[in-house]
């Protein structure tokens, strides 16, 4: 079954997924798990990384995200350094909508699915199978990419020195620089202004350039000002 599913690609997917998530637990990161339409397996997933079915292997905090207000429930627990994964089809809404405000907030976001892919972009990591049959949900597919998910960021955790990132030393970075920021508003504060979440934390912006916003709202930031509003299917 592995080899029928798991391709080289998506192996090799599985594995840089698996080394972001060990980077990101021993940093003091909570997995958030996301299954909108397949309750159960978002439960799973947070029980495999919390309850190690082997012996000697310590328990991870992942919690499943439940509810109709699913976009809102997620924005007020995940916290920056945090990580979403969601097991969803490609036209999930709420889905769609978490994975595009996730940089605003910080978090590193893991896509399961299968059939259609999503965009290009959609999620920092897709492990994706690509069959449209729709009974794969049910037929132990992601339930293999999840174990597989947890027993590689297992074996990450083996070799300690793959865990520590080498801090940016560089005069310009893009990565740590003021360039082109997702930010979500918290709330507009008059006429010029809002306040806005981004993965650095709340901060004051000045809105002149994009006009008036409201709670939710997704803009670019640089150096202090929303330079532009980014719509439904271009926040990454």
């Amino acid at each position: 079954m592995v080899s029928t599913i798991v391709d080289h690609g998506l192996s090799e997917d599985l594995a840089a997924a698996s080394l972001t998530l060990a980077r990101r637990f021993a940093a003091g990161a909570t997995m958030w798990c996301l299954a909108p339409s397949w309750l159960p397996h978002a439960q799973h997933v947070a029980v495999e990384f919390v309850h190690p079915v082997i012996v000697g292997k310590r328990a991870l905090p992942a919690v499943a995200l439940t509810g109709p207000d699913l976009v809102d429930v997620a924005r007020v627990s995940v916290r920056s350094g945090d990580v979403v994964i969601a097991i969803a089809d490609a036209v999930d809404a709420d889905v769609r909508s978490i994975m595009r405000r996730a940089p605003a907030w910080g978090a590193t976001t893991i896509w399961i699915g299968s059939g259609a892919r999503p965009n290009d972009g959609a999620a920092d990591h897709v492990l994706w199978i690509d069959d449209a049959d729709p009974r794969l949900p049910a037929t132990g597919g992601f339930v293999l990419l999840y174990h597989l998910l947890w027993e590689l960021t297992h074996v990450c955790f083996e070799h300690p020195g793959l865990l520590t990132v080498a801090a940016c030393t560089d005069e310009v970075c893009v990565t740590c620089s003021d360039e082109g920021r997702l930010g979500e508003v918290l709330a507009a504060l008059d006429g010029t202004s809002a306040r806005v979440r981004t993965a650095n934390g709340s901060e004051t912006v000045e809105t002149v350039l994009v006009g008036p916003v409201s709670a939710g709202d997704l803009v670019l930031v640089h150096a202090g000002m929303a330079i532009s509003r980014v719509g439904e299917d271009d926040a990454r």
